[in-house]
């Protein structure tokens, strides 16, 4: 998928992300688990936003995503904030070539962008064969509660003067998806008038359990699994859930 114009926007649209949040996780649960290694890989790293902070936060951190656009962003702000960070095209299920690292994490509900089942024990299996023994995997998505109660049949709109969009959310292909379909009224400076666009994102979620399956087959030892940026247990309408897994072999 091309994020293409939307990738200029993103940072705009999520300006108000909880990035620190993500970068506290990374550091508490790499101190917890006693993972003393700076190697770092940020998949589905986007603008290269996370990426950034964390390589401020010391890490030597390389950024990879699938998306062309994106990258073009992530390189640029990485220049213009002094960090040096590797940032490479590939698939998060195919990943070739990147070295080993101490730690990968896959965050912003990115491993939710995977539609099939085959394509997230491929992705476990990828970071498996990148990951040093003993480096931690941690990753977010977004719970089946969150895909059929929140998302599913709702519309989210916002108004500003240089940009607005009506985001609607359907029923996908697959169960526990959801196509986000987005409309945006972009403001051209130079002409004054809006652009209209569009984009079209599906993602889709699995259960708790199996994604712990899916884990344990690729390798790894599950260390952790909470809510919605606490360390506490997932419950029916928990929103965000998270992992925390260690590769063992």
């Amino acid at each position: 998928m091309s994020y293409e114009r939307f990738a200029y926007l993103y940072d705009n649209l999520m300006k108000d992300a909880p990035y620190d949040k993500w970068v506290e996780i990374v550091l508490a649960k790499l101190k917890q688990y006693k993972v003393e290694g700076k190697e770092l890989l940020d998949l589905a790293c986007g603008t290269g936003e996370l990426s950034v902070r964390l390589s401020k936060a010391g890490f030597r951190v390389t950024g990879v995503d699938l998306s062309s656009d994106m990258l073009t962003v992530a390189r640029a702000k990485a220049d213009e904030n002094g960090q040096l960070i590797r940032f490479f095209q590939q698939s998060m299920a195919e990943l070739e070539g990147l070295g080993q690292f101490d730690a990968v994490c896959i965050f912003c509900d990115s491993l939710n962008y995977l539609e099939t089942e085959e394509d997230v024990m491929n992705t476990f299996k990828s970071v498996s064969h990148h990951l040093k023994k003993g480096g931690l995997l941690l990753f977010d998505v977004h719970s089946i509660y969150k895909m059929n109660q929140i998302f599913l049949n709702e519309t989210f709109a916002l108004v500003e003067d240089d940009i607005s969009y009506i985001w609607q959310c359907y029923k996908g292909n697959y169960p526990n998806s959801i196509e986000h379909d987005l409309v945006f009224f972009v403001l051209d400076e130079d002409t004054g008038q809006y652009d209209r666009f569009e984009e079209l994102h599906v993602q889709r979620t699995f259960s708790v359990h199996e994604y712990e399956n899916w884990l344990k087959e690729a390798g790894f030892e599950i260390l952790d699994i909470f809510a919605d940026f606490y360390d506490s247990q997932p419950s029916d309408n928990s929103e965000r859930i998270f992992f925390i897994a260690r590769k063992n072999d």
